[in-house]
C-alpha cells in the first residue's frame, strides 16, 4: 500500500508541475490584479493533463483515507 501511495504521489507532483501557469506572476495573485479565473477553454494536451491531475488527486485522497483505517 505504501508503494502505491508513493507512485500516485510522485505522478501527482509531476502532473501538477506539467500544468501551464494560469497566472502571469505571483505578485498578481497576491494583489488580485491578474485575471486568475478568466474564462479560457482548455484543449488537447492541456485538458488531458488537467483530467489526469484530477484523477490522481482523487486517487491520492482515497488511498490516504483507506490507509488511515488499515
Amino acid at each position: 500500500m505504501e508503494k502505491l501511495m508513493m507512485v500516485v504521489s510522485i505522478l501527482l507532483i509531476a502532473m501538477v508541475l506539467l500544468q501551464s501557469n494560469k497566472a502571469e506572476s505571483s505578485s498578481q495573485i497576491i494583489t488580485s490584479q491578474g485575471e486568475l479565473f478568466k474564462e479560457r477553454k482548455e484543449r488537447g494536451a492541456e485538458k488531458t493533463i488537467t483530467n489526469i491531475t484530477l484523477i490522481l488527486g482523487f486517487l491520492f485522497f482515497a488511498i490516504a483515507i483507506i490507509y488511515s483505517f488499515i
